[in-house]
């Protein structure tokens, strides 16, 4: 039993280093001065200076969160309501179509889904003029497109648990629909919007393939920008690049726990 302890042990230890020891070399190696990674050249804030005097990384970056901010907000207003549907209702005419076309961008390859996007913005374009230029509207609606879908299946995960007898009382107290709606329904499924809108922002920000298939010139997303630059060899700016978002999404990791875990100190005090 000990040596099967022993042996688990290892080959957690080994999973762990093999997914963190190259994201702790990659920090480490934006602040090495040498543009060799393999030489040591001395610690320096070089690169993180460059890559914030870099223009087409800074204006990569903002269109980047301004599409994930977008696509997000967009994605968990319709797919809140495809999820609120399906899991809410029964059988209704249209369900299996429109369980189908929630399904459809989650299991479709993502080549797939940005030749189709990138077709159907093309024979838009001829025939009605619109868009005149492939770019941040493409992109957001592209991925808006996508990311509904995970946010639908989260609130249909979410609707299927409801009390709805929580709703039945509050209608026969004397409630409208839509104000038990506001009051009742949203807040129960609010957890599940949250995640799917931080699923999407994370999604979005991260894509490179169906970008790439309905950005146009001048419209490069900062996945993008980053590939581009890696077929050339990685460069320290990309290094200095990496640590920040590493760094961002840490925090972000940190604060969500912090909170998790007083909410949850909360509710335990709050126990009879």
């Amino acid at each position: 039993m000990k040596g099967r302890s022993l042996a688990i042990y290892s080959w957690l230890a080994f999973g762990y280093a093999f997914f963190y020891v190259p994201i702790v070399l990659l920090v480490v190696n934006s602040f090495n001065a040498s543009r060799i990674g393999s030489h040591w050249g001395g610690f320096s804030l070089h690169w993180y200076q460059q890559l914030l005097d870099d223009p087409q990384i800074l204006a990569a970056a903002w269109l980047s969160l301004r599409v994930a901010f977008i696509s997000a907000c967009g994605a968990t207003l319709i797919g809140g309501c495809a999820g609120l549907a399906l899991g809410r209702f029964g059988v209704f005419r249209g369900r299996m179509a429109l369980t189908g076309m929630v399904a459809a961008p989650l299991v479709m390859p993502e080549i797939i889904t940005g030749l189709s996007l990138l077709l159907l913005f093309v024979a838009l374009k001829s025939l009605t003029g619109w868009p005149e230029s492939r770019g941040f509207t493409t992109i957001t609606i592209a991925h808006i497109t996508f990311c509904m879908s995970y946010v639908a299946v989260v609130v249909q995960a979410r609707v299927a648990t409801l009390d709805f007898s929580l709703e039945e009382a509050a209608m026969d107290l004397g409630g409208r629909p839509f104000r038990v709606l506001l009051d009742i329904t949203l807040p129960g499924i609010a957890p599940a919007l949250l995640s799917g809108w931080l699923l999407s922002f994370t999604l979005s920000l991260d894509d490179l393939v169906i970008s790439s298939f309905v950005s146009g010139p001048g419209a490069n997303t900062l996945p993008m920008l980053i590939f581009s630059k890696v077929k050339l060899g990685v460069t320290p700016d990309i290094n200095a690049l990496a640590s920040i978002i590493i760094a961002v999404v840490t925090a972000g990791v940190v604060i969500a726990g912090v909170l998790m875990l007083r909410a949850e100190r909360k509710r335990v005090a709050q126990r009879p």
